[in-house]
């Protein structure tokens, strides 16, 4: 799953994977908070459009999905014995939330909230893919292909739900400002091997 598949303007770094590697305690941990808070994302729209049947449907096993990848991602620290550290601020998704336009109709709140939730799996699937291909430790790069694989899906079905409940022209529209828009924040921000984004 190459950048250019996921629309992406700019891809990471590729020091990044080397950073990462350094410590591998402080980027699972980050991962694993990545995780819970991806399910926590989906648990929210449920809860916020619960008359929205075909999102319930879809995203009802994608929180059980990213709360059981956390729970992998748990085990790797275990096997490991490296804890579980403090979460840290994700600067990344706060950029992006900051863009979020607020007010609106309900189906734009809600396409801002759907392609917010895409664009991080699709950073995430991107990042993934690098591990998987570069981690020097074979047995993570098995593992990184699992999840590389599963944020794909996750992007696209955040996509076809932005499609259906918002429109085919308004989604290709505010998903082209949302790329232009991601690859100025990565530009900006410091190439960090400790944090998923």
């Amino acid at each position: 799953m190459k950048t250019t598949k996921l629309g992406l303007q700019l891809p990471t770094d590729p020091r990044w994977v080397n950073l990462a590697e350094m410590d591998l305690g402080e980027i699972l941990t980050d991962h694993a908070y990545c995780e819970q808070k991806a399910a926590t994302a989906c648990i929210s729209l449920i809860q916020a459009y619960p008359e929205r049947e075909e999102l319930v449907r879809e995203l009802a096993p994608v929180v059980t999905e990213e709360w059981g990848h956390f729970r992998l991602v748990l085990a790797e620290l275990d096997k490991r014995g490296l804890p579980l550290g403090r979460q840290r601020k994700d600067e990344y998704v706060n950029a992006l939330l900051q863009f979020q336009r607020k007010g609106g109709r309900p189906e734009e709140r809600l396409l801002e909230r759907l392609l917010t939730c895409a664009l991080i799996e699709a950073r995430s699937c991107e990042r993934f893919r690098l591990l998987s291909l570069h981690i020097g430790e074979e047995s993570l790069r098995d593992f990184y292909h699992t999840f590389m694989v599963a944020e794909a899906g996750h992007y696209k079905l955040f996509i076809r739900l932005a499609r259906l409940y918002c429109g085919e022209e308004a989604t290709r529209r505010r998903w082209a400002d949302y790329l232009a828009y991601e690859a100025t924040v990565l530009e900006k921000l410091e190439v960090r091997g400790d944090r998923m984004h």
